[in-house]
């Protein structure tokens, strides 16, 4: 089984590890910090051993990568793998970003979650609800930027180890499974914006895009 240091260390970007299995162009490790897609987060992208990662898939508590060519290195080898700082910053706020919204849409209104995806650029959330909720989105956009001002830290721990379930939690805000990349601080997320659509009857869709903090 891979050690998963992108739960220990979600802003790591490089590790050096042991090779574990190889079988053509695939190949398993260690220790990794290059996230699988998994929840909806889609994987990173990066090199291991200086080849490019073209796949990365969970299959239970094994994460399986796929090369852009068969590797010459060998099982029991080190090799170092290095990930797209940005895009997995970008996929971790706007990851929580989604979350948030989320929790906010559980509280708000009787949806049933019927899909979710996050990239780089923006994240969304499909739902059952008869009716169109862009005046709704507009208090529910204000009440996650509020938490994400609020500068809170984030917790992201292990519910239970052995089966590896985990999840989040803003003290006095909500505690919610999940196995993805969460970020230390609600502020690192930035200016949210949510956009309703309406990919078919009976279900809506919120789209959500971040704009960066500002470094001063």
């Amino acid at each position: 089984m891979t050690k998963k240091i992108f739960w220990e260390n979600p802003y790591q970007t490089e590790l050096t590890s042991y090779v574990t299995a190889i079988d053509g162009k695939t190949i398993e490790l260690s220790d990794t910090i290059f996230y699988a897609e998994s929840g909806g987060q889609e994987s990173d992208s990066g090199t291991i051993g200086g080849i490019e990662v073209v796949k990365a898939e969970k299959q239970g508590k094994q994460i399986f990568y796929t090369l852009a060519h068969t590797p010459e290195f060998a099982i029991g080898d080190e090799v170092t793998t290095i990930i797209n700082w940005p895009r997995r910053y970008a996929l971790m706020k706007l990851h929580f970003a989604a979350e948030l919204v989320l929790e906010y849409l559980y509280r708000e209104l009787a949806i049933d979650k019927i899909g979710a995806h996050i990239s780089e650029d923006k994240s969304r959330i499909d739902m059952l609800f008869p009716e169109n909720i862009s005046q709704l989105l507009i208090n529910i956009q204000k009440k996650v930027q509020h938490i994400i001002d609020a500068d809170l830290p984030v917790e992201s721990n292990f519910s239970d180890i052995e089966t590896e379930q985990r999840y989040w939690k803003i003290e006095g805000f909500a505690r919610v499974p999940c196995g993805g990349t969460h970020l230390h601080q609600t502020s690192e997320v930035g200016q949210v914006h949510l956009k309703r659509k309406n990919p078919g009857r009976g279900k809506e869709r919120v789209e959500i895009t971040i704009e960066p903090v500002l470094v001063s």
